[in-house]
């Protein structure tokens, strides 16, 4: 190769190194290229980690030896740090070392190559020894090429010229390990504060214990059936790397504004929420009252008969409605004649349910008053708040904005914002499907039984049907829960 197809290869190379996010592309692409351009036979590459030098791509041509590109790892020893190995020594020192011939070189340690050529029937020869520093002038590595060849394929030393496009090579490959590292140890980063959010959260109430998690995992898996079928032709939809990051940081992160929740709120168990021990006794205390009248003369038996006959009718309803999931319209006709007894005691009026008792009793479906469903809705508007806070980078742009829209519907009947199908995007749906699943599969919610798992199918459909959620990823996410059971 001559000197401007060397300088034409550098360049493009270079282009080509920093624009590579893959780390097993990087690695493969360095040193392939810098055997293309010394026209050697073998390269091994190393990368620093914890002060010893690990093997990632071992390379020999005229064997057909390639180990370590497909990013899997070699079982191999790491070089310690030590001046007498020839790769340590130039990363110690942070020098490019050329050796013409191994076996007459004495100033380091070649007894592992000799080794493997009488193992192998292989002759190392010559050598060149290239550590890669980066813009900080930290090694993270280094790049070893052995048996540079003429034309002919005579063995001879590696060029001084060689050397100097090597090096400049294994520049800019440094450099692009460091910001691939960088990059990572941001990523961790976030990750890491994410992971610290839903553990606050978690960790408020008992029931939240595992939905956090459970919704980022069934986020990751409906993403992952998405590209099963995609590579099956059967789905358009597809899910990169950065795409599923995205959506399961966002699904860790869906619950982060009930940190701000009330705990009365959000573990309110049934209508009363412990209430109905005060129910209990006033209406003891009515039908005492009652009864007394009745001693002194004020009430006729059959008088007392009625109010004691309503009081125990109306504690009846009150522990049957109190823990019930929903209110079918018999028991709620019921439930309201009983909320509208009271004892007339000579014009003096002992009602036997406050205002607030009323309210609770009256929820048709669930645990929570109207006042109290809307303070555990503000959750999504103050995780958005929070979130609007956090600097997510370019890479995780949109993890926010999945965040924010878990509780919205595609029949725009949901919240905060009473988006509708054109404004939500796939991940948003899926969010909503992960996050209602696990709602009604889970085990230990105070306010609810476990359904099973065929119930739970047939809810969602349903709620499917009334547009609420994605009909089709509720037949994803029927098709995972099927699949586990039968795994």
């Amino acid at each position: 190769m001559d000197y401007y197809s060397e300088l034409q290869a550098l360049l493009d190379i270079s282009i080509a190194l920093s624009a590579e996010k893959d780390y097993n592309k990087l690695f493969n692409m360095i040193i392939t290229k810098s055997m293309e351009i010394s026209n050697c036979d073998a390269g091994t590459l190393y990368l620093l980690k914890d002060d010893k030098l690990e093997f990632k791509i071992m390379k020999t041509l005229s064997m057909g030896y390639d180990r370590g590109s497909d990013g899997s790892p070699i079982d191999m020893p790491p070089v310690e740090l030590k001046e007498g190995n020839v790769c340590a020594y130039s990363v110690i020192h942070r020098e490019t070392l050329s050796i013409d011939d191994v076996y007459e070189d004495d100033r380091f340690d070649f007894s592992g190559p000799k080794k493997y050529d009488s193992i192998t029937g292989f002759h190392t020869q010559s050598m060149m020894t290239i550590p890669l520093i980066d813009s900080e002038n930290k090694p993270v590595g280094v790049l070893q090429l052995i048996n540079a060849m003429d034309k002919t394929g005579k063995i001879i030393p590696f060029a001084k010229s060689i050397q100097e496009v090597i090096y400049a090579l294994a520049s800019q490959t440094a450099i692009a390990v460091s910001n691939m590292r960088y990059q990572e140890e941001l990523k961790e980063q976030l990750w890491s504060f994410a992971e610290a959010l839903a553990t606050a959260i978690d960790e408020r109430t008992p029931y939240n214990a595992t939905h956090t998690r459970q919704v980022a995992k069934y986020c990751g898996k409906l993403a992952d059936y998405i590209n099963e079928l995609h590579e099956k032709g059967q789905e358009e939809e597809y899910f990169s790397v950065n795409r599923r990051e995205q959506l399961v940081m966002g699904a860790l992160l869906h619950d982060i504004g009930k940190i701000v929740t009330p705990l009365e709120v959000m573990n309110k168990a049934t209508r009363l929420d412990g209430r109905e021990a005060d129910i209990e006794r006033r209406l003891q205390i009515i039908d005492l009252t009652a009864k007394v009248d009745m001693l002194e003369g004020r009430l006729t038996e059959e008088e007392y008969k009625s109010v004691s006959d309503k009081t125990k009718e109306a504690l009846d309803i009150t522990l049957k409605v109190n823990g019930m999931g929903f209110l079918d319209d018999d028991t709620y006709s019921s439930l309201e004649a009983a909320l509208d007894y009271e004892y007339d005691r000579s014009g003096e009026k002992m009602a036997f349910f406050t205002e607030e008792e009323k309210e609770c009793l009256r929820v048709r479906k669930g645990t929570l008053t109207a006042k109290e469903r809307e303070i555990m809705e503000n959750h999504v508007v103050v995780t958005s708040k929070i979130l609007d806070k956090v600097h997510f980078g370019n890479y995780f742009k949109d993890t926010p904005v999945w965040a924010g829209q878990h509780h919205e519907c595609l029949n725009g009947k949901g919240y905060p914002n009473h988006l509708t199908a054109e404004d939500l995007k796939t991940d948003a749906r899926i969010m909503a499907v992960a996050d209602i699943c696990d709602a009604l599969l889970a085990t230990d919610r105070p306010y609810k039984k476990p359904i099973p798992k065929e119930k739970a199918i047939d809810i969602m459909k349903d709620m499917a049907n009334f547009g609420n959620i994605d009909a089709k990823l509720v037949g994803y996410m029927a098709d995972i829960l099927n699949a586990a059971d039968q795994s």
